[in-house]
């Protein structure tokens, strides 16, 4: 009865020459199939996904614009890949693998990094100085890998030691703590962004103001948590912090009242929902829409486009006038002038059917015109409306107004008085 042969486990190609040498033979065909399969695999799987979450939209940091370019698709292929490797080196002399496995390693650190930082700090100029960090960290690395040295340059870089006070450390441990550090953090920050992203995703008015808060305060509340572990990683005892804490509640308690009560202010704002984004304010003399509600400032933007920085400590402190707390709507008037020999009802008349002329005042309430003082010139007529979208613009909506008020007027002859006074000359 014949044996049935059995199959030896490869040798690892140890020496430059045998790595090269295995490129050259037939069993690269069977890793480039093994790798084209994986790759295959994992656009499926990111197009299947990415069409079965109805919740997707372009700036995902797992999909990215195009499923390609987010981190999924590399770090499925890096799964994928794994397992092709663990599967065909009991066959074949790997070679394509062992390149296509720190290649993808390091594809997967630069995605995750840049798209983080990306989200998390989309218009901070210094983070784009920090992806180019990332990336090139992450190549060198990728690098010394493949080449096989990156165990000697770890080896080297351990016997650089010194004391610190009782604990010796060497550069190794420094960039392995660093690394972990950065590791943390940026898989906070992605939570974070995460989170933010899931809290304000359709909502307005005051829920938005309320989950921004919730936001702020899981941002804060994660980065903090982020940064203690980092320190821990990196070899610092936080036990000594205590005595960094109280110099700081110190230094809150006497020299930084004004910017501590500026955070506290913008969570109360934030919380009790009496300012939202979006409302029409009014504060020390500047009138505009807030755009913004941070933990330290309000930004509120005026319809010139100037945009003031109030700090929310004075939003609580000083009187506000919000002119759309209870809705959005805003009451208007302007004065109009007629001689005293007009008809005040056909007046009215038209005053009113100019007001109503316009598309942007409501019909309920209607617009009203009152007889509001005999001047020295002339009868003086109000007219009051209430505009529906204040956010379009204010003086626009008037100026309309008074252009038909004056063109009706003039049509029926009815005259605007001038100013007359009687002069006496000795």
């Amino acid at each position: 009865m014949a044996s049935i042969p059995k199959i030896s486990a490869p040798q690892p190609i140890d020496d430059l020459d045998g790595w090269l040498a295995a490129f050259t033979q037939t069993t690269v065909l069977v890793e480039l199939g093994a790798l084209a399969l994986c790759v295959a695999l994992s656009w499926g799987l990111v197009v299947l996904l990415r069409r079965g979450l109805s919740a997707y939209d372009g700036k995902s940091i797992l999909f990215g614009q195009r499923g390609v370019d987010g981190v999924l698709f590399p770090l499925l292929l890096l799964c994928l890949s794994g397992i092709a490797l663990a599967l065909v080196g009991q066959f074949v002399r790997v070679a394509v693998f062992k390149v296509a496995i720190p290649v993808l390693v390091a594809l997967v650190v630069i995605r995750i990094g840049v798209k983080v930082l990306r989200v998390a700090f989309e218009e901070a100029r210094w983070a784009r100085s920090l992806e180019h960090t990332i990336s090139w960290i992450a190549w060198l690395a990728m690098v010394l890998w493949v080449s096989g040295l990156l165990p000697v340059v770890l080896n080297e870089l351990d016997q650089i030691k010194w004391k610190v006070g009782g604990a010796t450390m060497s550069v190794r441990s420094m960039i392995e703590g660093l690394l972990t550090a950065g590791a943390v953090l940026i898989l906070t920050l992605w939570i974070s962004s995460a989170l933010e992203t899931r809290l304000l995703r359709s909502a307005t008015g005051g829920e938005l103001s309320l989950r921004k808060a919730v936001s702020n305060a899981t941002r804060a509340l994660l980065m903090f948590v982020g940064l203690m572990v980092a320190l821990s990683s990196v070899g610092i005892d936080l036990t000594a912090l205590s005595v960094l804490g109280g110099a700081v509640g110190v230094g809150i308690g006497f020299g930084l009242q004004k910017l501590a009560a500026n955070y506290i202010s913008g969570f109360v704002i934030l919380a009790e929902r009496s300012m939202r984004i979006g409302d029409s304010v009014r504060v020390d003399g500047f009138e505009g829409i807030i755009t913004q509600i941070n933990a330290r400032y309000t930004v509120v933007r005026s319809s010139s486009g100037r945009e003031s920085i109030v700090p929310n400590e004075l939003l609580i402190t000083s009187r506000v006038e919000n002119l759309s707390l209870a809705d959005a709507h805003l009451y208007q008037t302007t004065v109009v002038s007629v001689a005293y020999e007009s008809d005040v009802n056909q007046v009215t008349a038209l005053l009113l059917e100019a007001a109503m002329a316009q598309e942007r005042v409501l019909r309920d309430p209607e617009p009203s015109v009152f007889l509001s003082a005999f001047g020295a010139d002339g009868l003086e007529l109000t007219v009051g409306y209430w505009v529906r979208d204040p956010q379009n613009g204010q003086m626009n909506l008037r100026s309309d107004i008074n252009r038909a008020i004056l063109a009706a007027l003039r049509a029926n002859g009815i005259e605007i008085p001038y100013p007359q006074r009687v002069v006496h000359q000795r």
